[in-house]
């Protein structure tokens, strides 16, 4: 038996084990005892087996405070993560961390067959006329501003991509860029548009939540925290990426205040070096900055700022200036002469934008200032119906699901567009508008299974009629699964 034994501790740490009667005898991979002595093994990823007492000696070395930090395993704390134990004795889990990986990477890959497919590869650097076919089957109008978006998402990867450190290479020097247009007219989703076609880290920020460093609210660093966790915690990644700040007409200097700016002119002045390029600490997984969230250098040389903001009151300081000139004479021009002009926007010029309460410092680092036109009534008919995502194609396809037809007039799209226009929210009313007009019409088809089709009126929109209801010519269609449901229990 001793020497039974004997053999059996000298053949254990090679993996094998007694065969005698049969059995395969378990051995622990840490302390090399067989199961007969050191009792039932545990079988952990990798199929290898851990006695009992080494497990849990494991456990305690793990919460030990002082190996934990020592070691920085901040995220050994469950049994999934045990194989990183192995730091310990690097001879110990080279299989186990193989296999960690190996697993890490399958959920990688169902992960991203979950998310949405990019339309382009940035590598390949799509042409800026593929990039603006791509965003005209999403945004209706505006041909200028996405022109101005595809060239600049271009010449900025091109510039990425060029090695531009050596001394004697040209510098190139990014175009970071302003969006002015009104409300609703689609600077927002514009740049969402993008974010979905490009396969880049994009984060979009707000505004009117940023505030001078050391007040309630976000720093400006936050906006790099945001692009930060879109890249996935991958500081290469996101030093590449994509920044839109919304609303950045909120932080315009206040006038006539005796109260510390902190929320207006100071937070232009937080962002001018962010814009410029630097190397910014950033909080990682979190919005602010504290001593139990740990920090990362991001160098914004790389990273493209696009901003944008409604600025009201900014047309009456173009009219402003556009009728400076003496209102007496032959020549003159009459104050109300922009009035009615719809692209009054266009006109900015750095100068507005100062008067406005913009300080010099952030425009000149802002030197793509564009505008976006306001929508008129033709547009509107066309965003209800022609882009991919319509919201006319979702209401049809909401009815569809009740095996109904959905159909709308073009004088009922018409009225559609002019109430909306009334409203003066921008392409946000078509949604506001539509809502109400379908209400009835949502709450009522489904109790009827005669119905196959619904055509909508511009009668039915200015409230003098109803819509025009068709029956089925066949059978009506299924019952749903509820009403089966009540049968079969009655």
């Amino acid at each position: 038996m001793e020497e039974k034994d004997e053999s059996k501790q000298n053949t254990a740490g090679s993996g094998s084990s007694d065969e005698e009667g049969g059995h395969q005898e378990k051995v622990c991979f840490i302390c090399h005892r067989t199961e007969s002595k050191a009792g039932k093994m545990i079988t952990i990823p990798g199929g290898l087996t851990v006695c009992a007492d080494c497990m849990q000696r494991s456990f305690d070395q793990m919460n030990d405070p002082n190996i934990r930090n020592m070691l920085n395993l901040s995220n050994l704390g469950n049994l999934r993560n045990f194989p990183g134990m192995g730091m310990m004795d690097p001879g110990l889990s080279p299989d186990l961390q193989g296999n960690m990986k190996k697993e890490e990477g399958t959920k990688g890959e169902e992960a991203g067959e979950k998310a949405p497919p990019a339309r382009f590869d940035v590598r390949e650097l799509p042409a800026p006329h593929k990039i603006k076919a791509a965003l005209d089957e999403y945004v209706i109008g505006q041909d200028y501003a996405k022109k101005v978006i595809s060239v600049a998402v271009y010449n900025h990867y091109k510039r990425v991509r060029t090695n531009t450190n050596s001394k004697e290479a040209i510098e190139i020097e990014k175009s970071n860029m302003l969006m002015i247009g009104p409300t609703g007219c689609g600077k927002t989703y514009l740049v969402k548009t993008l974010s979905r076609l490009l396969d880049v880290p994009l984060a979009i920020a707000d505004a009117t939540a940023l505030t001078e460093a050391g007040y309630i609210g976000d720093d400006v660093e936050s906006v790099l925290s945001k692009l930060l966790a879109a890249a996935g915690n991958d500081v290469e990644k996101a030093q590449s990426g994509i920044v839109f700040i919304d609303e950045i007409d909120k932080i315009a200097k206040k006038q006539n205040t005796n109260q510390r700016d902190v929320s207006g002119e100071s937070v232009q002045q937080g962002l001018l070096k962010i814009l410029e390029g630097a190397d910014v600490e950033v909080p990682v997984g979190a919005m602010s900055k504290n001593a139990m969230v740990p920090m990362t250098t991001i160098n914004t040389q790389n990273i493209l700022f696009i901003c944008g903001g409604a600025f009201p009151g900014l047309e009456e300081i173009i009219k402003k200036r556009l009728t400076k000139a003496s209102s007496i004479g032959y020549g003159a021009q009459l104050r109300d002469a922009y009035d009615s002009d719809p692209d009054l926007l266009a006109k900015v010029t750095p100068g507005d934008l100062k008067e406005f309460g913009m300080i010099p410092e952030f425009i000149g680092r802002l030197p793509m200032i564009f505008s976006l036109c306001s929508l008129d009534r033709n547009m509107l008919v066309r965003i209800l119906k022609e882009p991919k995502n319509a919201i006319l194609k979702q209401y049809q396809k909401l009815l569809e699901l009740d095996e109904v037809k959905l159909e709308f007039d073009e004088d009922a799209l018409s009225c559609i567009a002019e109430e909306a226009l009334k409203r003066d929210t921008g392409a946000r009313a078509l949604r506001s508008v539509i809502e109400e007009m379908m209400l009835d019409i949502m709450y009522e088809v489904p109790k009827d299974d005669e119905i196959g089709a619904v055509r909508i009126t511009r009668a039915y929109i200015e409230h003098k009629g109803g819509p025009v209801i068709t029956l089925r010519q066949s059978q009506p269609r299924l019952p749903r699964v509820e009403e089966n449901a009540g049968h079969s229990r009655s």
